[in-house]
């Protein structure tokens, strides 16, 4: 075994963690202020709606409408405002204009409801924006804030014990040497001087079960130490490291407005300017020609109101965010109706693996008893069973789970020992039962020997993690575990491959054996194993730039990077990061794989019911423009079939709130 840190260090007790950073406030609803008006416009609105409707005096109504349109719209009014310093007149302010008109000729409740509309949708942006903001800046806390630096230290672990000082983990340089204690989650990117260990690595890598650690292996930053110490030898500043570099590619990818968005701003720009010169146009040019300001004003006023975009936007919106309701029944958390329409548009799927693709946790698949006088199948899995009932390692947890299931007693086992990177030790009916890594345990002149390691090899060639199991120093045989995978995984690899017409593929941190075993059960190609999250960001970019639109599903802090990066980004929602999840545009609460393809499925339809609904829209909208321009639209009618529009598009789009819109959704898919 190699040797482990000095003697003196392992003695001195491990020192508190500094304590965590608290949650970013703004993650609170109503912590923003964007959210409180939103929601004291939406309040106000809906006390005054039934009032007015029902006929109540206009003082009982009146104040109500008026504090929903201050507050809700004063935010956007004075955004509106201060764009127009830069000469930008945006759609925010002409929907203020807009209502302002309406109420300006006693059609209060309509320029109401696009306040409280436009405010709701500003609301949700902000809240959107400062969660992302609050996960990336907790992605942080991944990394501890202090280590203890050795001084002194040169590399040589018979130099005996040198001094220590806990130090911010920002300041280590290149070359300064750190102690990481049992427990402990390593300060910097580095590598092993001295001392063995397990590592959890599943934060950068996506690897399941710890790694390994000897002098020479590299560690990073926030990944988690097992039970042996470790000096680590500082290779790259906190800056630089893989942890910082997480948070820098999500920061840069969720920044990054996607091509649709800056389209809308472009026409958004182009419709404000030449809505508010049409109406202007419809007040003036009548008075040029002798009519009346009353007149040309009521005209003017009925041109804002049909000219409006109410039913264009609620064209696009009730289709899709009754596909995100019923999705949301469904197991399928959508952030938002642009992620449902963008769902829509996938046409390349990647999937990671651990936690995705598979369940993520080690499960004995194979048991493998010596040929000839070897024990049976049963008696094997008992003594290991036994031997690791006392160990928290993954694999032993997998192995006494094992035995449980088959009903398996377990003896008492003595004199239980483990070693980092070896395994277990124990005496079981008398005899000295070994398990762990066959590497380490597999004597070397023994003459059963070649038999386990033919069997070690085999089991590993198929993609599974072999643990030899030694009775007395004798091999008794193997077991084989792996990560299984997700039910209905091959179906929905094949469902992906007949909606975007690519096989997916495969970006994972683990091996390449390890990640040839469930690409092969689904059918996968494209295999990419061994990535760091930089690697899959590229992977996914590289796909980007040859013109697709690349969904990523995954479930790491590992993964957010790509998530952040893709078209669309979906996480599975049990297993989860807290990055991941946030930010991802879905989420799958129910991490039933399957649900994958079906929400892409409803997507489309989405899309379809969006373009009806705007062609519904447009046909109502143009007509009633001609009509008042070129003749005399009353203007209840003109109101009549602007709200008449509106309602009729929106019950259109509430069409796939329906249960059989999933049904028929999860079959196509």
């Amino acid at each position: 075994m190699p040797s482990a840190a000095p003697s003196a260090v392992l003695r001195r007790p491990p020192q508190p963690s500094p304590p965590r950073r608290q949650p970013s406030a703004r993650t609170r609803l109503f912590a923003l202020p964007e959210v409180g008006w939103a929601a004291a416009a939406a309040v106000a609105f809906l006390l005054a709606l039934p009032l007015h409707l029902t006929g109540a005096p206009a003082w009982t109504w009146g104040p109500l409408y008026t504090l929903a349109y201050a507050t809700g719209g004063w935010e956007p009014a004075w955004s509106g405002l201060r764009a127009l310093k830069d000469r930008t007149l945006d759609v925010d302010l002409l929907m203020v204009l807009a209502a302002i008109g309406a109420a300006a000729i006693g059609q209060v409740l309509d320029g109401a409801l696009l306040i409280v509309i436009f405010a709701g949708s500003g609301a949700l942006e902000a809240l959107a924006t400062a969660r992302t903001e609050d996960s990336v800046r907790g992605l942080l806390d991944l990394a501890p804030s202090t280590a203890t630096r050795l001084t002194g230290d040169d590399g040589d672990p018979d130099a005996g014990p040198h001094a220590e000082e806990n130090v911010a983990a920002a300041d280590l340089v290149v070359g300064e040497v750190i102690l990481v204690r049992p427990g402990e989650r390593v300060g910097a990117d580095g590598r092993v001087l001295d001392g063995s260990s397990e590592v959890d690595q599943a934060t950068i890598t996506g690897e399941p079960l710890p790694v390994a650690k000897q002098p020479g292996d590299e560690v990073f930053a926030g990944t988690l130490n097992g039970t042996g110490a470790l000096r680590v030898e500082v290779e790259r500043d906190a800056g630089d490291s893989v942890i910082a570099r997480i948070v820098a590619m999500v920061a840069e990818a969720s920044g990054t407005k996607a091509p649709t968005q800056l389209f809308i701003e472009k026409v958004e720009q182009r419709y404000s300017v030449g809505m508010v010169a049409a109406t202007l146009a419809v007040f003036t040019v009548p008075l040029l020609f002798g009519a009346e300001p009353t007149g040309a004003l009521l005209r003017a006023m009925t041109f804002m109101i049909v000219a409006s975009p109410c039913a264009v936007v609620l064209a696009t919106m009730p289709p899709l965010l009754a596909a995100v309701a019923n999705a949301g029944r469904h197991g399928v958390l959508v952030k938002s109706a642009v992620v449902m329409e963008r769902l829509g548009e996938v046409d390349t799927v990647a999937l990671d693996k651990t936690g995705t693709l598979t369940e993520g946790a080690p499960q004995v698949t194979a048991i493998r008893p010596l040929p000839g006088p070897g024990p049976a199948e049963e008696t094997l899995l008992t003594w290991a069973a036994a031997a690791e009932h006392g160990s928290e390692h993954p694999l032993a947890r997998a192995i006494v789970a094992a035995a449980r299931e088959r009903g398996l007693p377990l003896p008492a086992a003595d004199e239980f020992t483990a070693a980092p990177g070896i395994g277990v030790r124990a005496t079981v009916g008398g005899a000295r039962i070994e398990v762990g890594a066959p590497a380490r345990l597999l004597p070397a002149d023994h003459p059963a020997s070649a038999t386990a390691g033919t069997l070690v090899a085999a089991l590993e060639e198929h993609g599974l993690t072999a643990v030899l199991v030694l009775r007395d120093g004798t091999p008794a045989g193997v077991l084989g575990l792996a990560d299984r995978l997700r039910p209905g995984a091959a179906a929905t690899v094949a469902s992906l491959q007949a909606l975007t017409g690519r096989m997916p593929m495969l970006l994972t941190g683990d091996t390449p054996r390890a990640a040839a075993r469930p690409a092969a059960e689904t059918g996968i190609v494209d295999v990419r194993a061994g990535l760091l999250p930089q690697d899959k960001v590229e992977a996914v970019r590289a796909q980007q730039t040859a013109g697709r639109r690349v969904l990523v599903v995954g479930d790491g802090v590992n993964d957010a990077p790509a998530l952040a990066a893709a078209h669309t980004g979906v996480a599975m929602g049990r297993a989860g990061s807290d990055l991941a999840l946030e930010t991802a545009d879905a989420v799958i609460v129910r991490d039933e794989l399957a649900t994958v393809p079906a929400v892409l499925t409803l997507s489309r339809a989405a899309r379809r019911l969006v373009v009806q609904n705007l062609c519904l829209a447009a046909v109502f909208l143009c007509g009633l423009v001609v009509w008042d321009l070129a003749g005399d639209l009353p203007l209840p009618l003109g109101v009549l079939g602007h709200e008449g529009s509106t309602v009729l598009v929106g019950l259109n789009g509430l069409r796939l709130l329906r249960d059989a819109a999933w049904r028929r959704a999860a079959r196509a898919g």
